[in-house]
């Protein structure tokens, strides 16, 4: 089948095109096509009578290929094509949803609104918005960019800010004991130790491995490949991706890899203040009393708080990362989201199971790397 076509354009456009058969030198059929306009157009079509039906329609105005809707070629645009259509979707839905609770694009904040402008985000994420906005607490809350990705994701993500907290001194302290039975009192320093750590840790272990909703704009054109790539990586690697949004394995690997690599200096710097806080009570106690002078002695500060960084940057990371991501989101939500107190207690439950186990983890790696 071969194909002819010639076309002009000025202010307007004219087009023609005809296919023949090898088989018969006479054209089977002719398009003509004239659009004077980005919004109009004509068009007018020929057959040969042979032909039972036309098998070359011709479309002006901006399509691309044999019957395209923007995209030419068999298969080069397909996967900007679904793109595309999701976010357009995603848009209809969220400014569909905002006008569901009577408020404009302008009256939202202005990350919130560019995401919705984009279609990064649909009406479900909208609706949630309008509900925190409601708690004085989370509308306060939502004015640091961080709270707001994150209540977005998941609106229990305060309460499991608490949990974590909370249960963190009780459950650690009780798995040292635990561990150290008969030598508890003995090695005091090293249980208060481990506990200031956990407090101070116990909040990040919360925050970076938590699913979020991003509404951070593209990186600039001269942003540098590793810049661009971890901008891209989920902030949980497990996480459930919107509509209109997927994540590669690599890409999740390098949410692992980010967290990782922040964890890691979280615990570094949580270890040196705990460790310096244990050591500043021994040299209290050794002033008071002179027995306890022999009995222990001062906690190795940089080996102690590198051993922790590693163990937070592997073991809480990948704990935290499969609690949040595949345990919290990917099973308990989608069984009760309609039973928040029984959400709430299950995770509850979880967290609390996994904060121990870390501690247990903890004491078990601390000996074996020699820092205590």
């Amino acid at each position: 089948m071969a194909a002819a076509s010639f076309s002009s354009s000025s202010s307007g456009a004219l087009s023609a095109s005809f296919l023949r058969s090898p088989s018969d030198p006479r054209p089977r059929s002719l398009s003509l096509s004239l659009s004077l306009s980005p919004s109009r157009s004509c068009s007018l079509r020929a057959r040969h009578p042979s032909l039972p039906k036309p098998f070359f329609v011709a479309r002006s105005g901006g399509g691309g290929g044999i019957g395209g809707s923007g995209n030419s070629g068999g298969g080069g645009g397909g996967g900007d094509g679904e793109e595309g259509d999701s976010r357009r979707k995603n848009r209809d839905e969220a400014l569909l949803a905002l006008a569901e609770i009577g408020r404009s694009l302008e009256s939202v904040p202005s990350d919130l609104a560019a995401a919705i402008e984009d279609g990064r985000i649909p009406g479900a994420i909208v609706r949630r918005f309008a509900e925190l906005e409601k708690s004085p607490l989370f509308r306060w809350l939502m004015q640091f960019g961080g709270f707001k990705e994150r209540l977005l994701a998941d609106d229990l993500f305060l309460a499991k800010v608490a949990m974590e907290c909370g249960v963190g001194i009780f459950t650690k302290t009780a798995a040292e004991y635990e561990r150290r039975r008969e030598n508890f009192v003995k090695e005091l320093d090293f249980v208060i130790a481990d506990v200031v750590m956990a407090i101070v840790a116990d909040f990040m272990l919360v925050w970076l491995p938590a699913p979020t909703v991003s509404l951070q704009p593209p990186l600039s054109v001269g942003a540098g490949l590793i810049a661009k790539f971890f901008r891209n990586c989920p902030d949980n690697a497990f996480q459930v991706a919107l509509a209109g949004r997927s994540y590669s394995l690599l890409q999740r690997i390098g949410a692992i890899v980010r967290n990782g690599s922040k964890l890691f200096v979280v615990g570094t710097s949580a270890s040196l203040i705990g460790t310096a806080v244990t050591n500043a009570l021994i040299k209290a106690r050794k002033a008071v009393n002179k027995d306890f002078a022999g009995e222990t002695e001062d906690i190795p500060i940089v080996s102690t708080s590198v051993a922790y960084g590693v163990y937070m940057a592997i073991s809480s990371n990948l704990r935290y990362q499969i609690l949040a991501g595949v345990v919290e989101q990917r099973i308990l939500e989608p069984m009760l989201h309609n039973h928040k107190l029984m959400l709430s207690a299950m995770c509850f439950a979880f967290r609390t199971g996994n904060t121990f186990l870390g501690s247990l983890l903890w004491v078990d790696y601390a000996r074996w790397v020699g820092v205590q």
